[in-house]
């Protein structure tokens, strides 16, 4: 079974569409068609309904996913092994990260591995941490990184790095520099939308001191750490959010820190990947230098 085969499928699998896949991989989409075709015939089964405009993968799809998956890590472990043994490492990593993490901590991890290893290529998808998690579980990533833990037992976690969370307001806002917990609670608040690691911290550090999530007065909900910056600014409410995030606002001074007293607002990143994946060698020595970095 050509491997060429097996990478086309997987696109095709995982963006749910042809063209999409084309794009992805570089080909023209009579190319993919071709070869979809070829594996069908090969296997002797369909892996695609066609309806319409959108395609569904078959069951024999779902199961032959999990095996050319394996399959093309086997490959590309071999590629990398025999790439390492001439001292040269080089290839594609292929992962996700949560926002403050991808945003704020890994850009810099990317340029001090291709400076090591030239001849590397990063491609990284950002979602929150649920998306990363959930992707990492249906095989979509081999390696992820999260600003929370979500239990699945499929998932390992290994921290890498401690965040402290900071209330900020605009200064427009006014507010006395130390507030407690329960008398943020009384502000109108900006949050991120489910999902988001972030959000799962605060809405914990809330309850553990005794204010229940959905008792706060939200004035917005937002998809990105930008948008949520933003509307702080504007004097929207207040938010809870990364110090890394906000480091330089805060000394530019277009937002101001409130000081919560000695609750503890910390947070850890995982670094996260499949139980049951062996991990390419590349992919590897690149999580070994996050370690080793941020140790």
């Amino acid at each position: 079974m050509d491997i060429h085969h097996l990478r086309v499928f997987t696109s095709v699998y995982k963006n749910k569409s042809f063209s999409r896949a084309s794009e992805e991989l570089m080909l023209s989409q009579p190319t993919v068609s071709d070869h979809i075709k070829t594996l069908e015939e090969e296997l002797g089964c369909s892996l695609f309904d066609r309806l319409g405009r959108s395609i569904m993968p078959t069951i024999e799809a779902d199961a032959l996913f999990v095996r050319a998956t394996e399959i093309i890590e086997k490959a590309d472990e071999l590629k990398l092994a025999v790439s390492s043994a001439s001292a040269t490492i080089s290839g594609t990593i292929i992962f996700g990260s949560s926002t403050i993490p991808g945003s704020y901590i890994l850009p810099q991890k990317m340029a001090a591995f291709r400076k090591k290893h030239p001849e590397v290529t990063f491609v990284m998808t950002m979602t929150d941490s649920r998306g990363i998690v959930e992707k990492v579980a249906s095989h979509e990533l081999m390696l992820g990184i999260a600003g929370s833990r979500i239990e699945h037992d499929q998932i390992s976690y290994t921290p890498f790095f401690e965040d402290e969370l900071v209330a900020v307001a605009a200064p427009s806002m006014k507010l006395s520099e130390k507030l407690s917990i329960k008398q943020l609670a009384a502000f109108p608040f900006i949050m991120r939308e489910q999902g988001s690691g972030t959000r799962r911290e605060m809405e914990r550090i809330f309850e553990k001191n005794g204010v229940l999530a959905d008792r706060l007065n939200v004035a917005a909900l937002l998809g990105s750490t930008d948008a949520l910056k933003q509307a702080i600014k504007a004097g929207l409410g207040i938010g809870i959010i990364s110090k890394i995030a906000v480091a330089d606002e805060i000394k530019r001074r277009e937002l101001c820190e409130i000081n919560t007293g000695t609750v503890s607002m910390r947070r850890k990143f995982y670094i996260v990947t499949h139980k049951k994946r062996t991990l390419p060698l590349l992919y590897n020595e690149f999580i070994k230098l996050i370690l080793k970095s941020c140790a």
